[in-house]
């Protein structure tokens, strides 16, 4: 495992996002051989880069709710949601809710998966910020847009850490506004 000094931080945010990008740990070979897998848990652990990814992350849209994607999405989109006094809903894997309001299956760079929307989360006009760790394929952050759309909300864009930009993940949303805060 190796601490990522690579990643490129966007332009569209601050500078003091140098000490965030470079806690980013590799660990090659998870969750299987062959993947590259970039680890957003020392950024977490850190007071000041965990303080500056949530600042930059809910600074790029204006937004009425926080949706955040199980589970590093849970974790960032309520700190997001608690910094700028909105609600959070989380968008939850099959099997976790007791009531559900739709599901969205979709694929995965290396497999499949599902989201539900808990139901009576959404109000039908609000203005929805996407919360997420990482872009891969766009798979999730596609299913994301489905299930807020279909409650009648807005999803005005979403906001993320890491995008991995080899595996193209914005062509799955190109009407919408994505905005990372480091790529590789």
């Amino acid at each position: 495992m190796t601490t990522n000094d690579s990643l490129q931080v966007s332009s569209e945010v601050d500078a003091d996002l140098g000490r965030a990008a470079g806690l980013v740990r590799e660990v090659p070979d998870f969750p299987e051989p062959g993947v590259l897998f970039r680890d957003i848990g020392p950024v977490l652990a850190d007071r000041e880069a965990f303080h500056s990814v949530v600042d930059a992350l809910g600074r790029v849209h204006a937004f009425d709710v926080v949706v955040g994607i199980e589970a590093r999405g849970f974790l960032l989109g309520a700190a997001v949601a608690h910094a700028h006094g909105t609600g959070f809903v989380g968008l939850r894997k099959p099997g976790k809710l007791p009531v559900v309001a739709d599901r969205v299956d979709y694929a995965l760079e290396y497999g499949t998966a599902a989201l539900e929307l808990p139901a009576d989360a959404l109000i039908a006009g609000q203005q929805v910020l996407v919360v997420d760790d990482v872009l891969a394929t766009g798979g999730t952050l596609a299913a994301a847009r489905q299930l807020v759309d279909k409650a009648g909300a807005e999803s005005v864009g979403a906001s993320l850490v890491l995008e991995l930009s080899q595996l193209g993940g914005r062509r799955t949303v190109p009407d919408w506004d994505v905005r990372t805060l480091f790529t590789v």
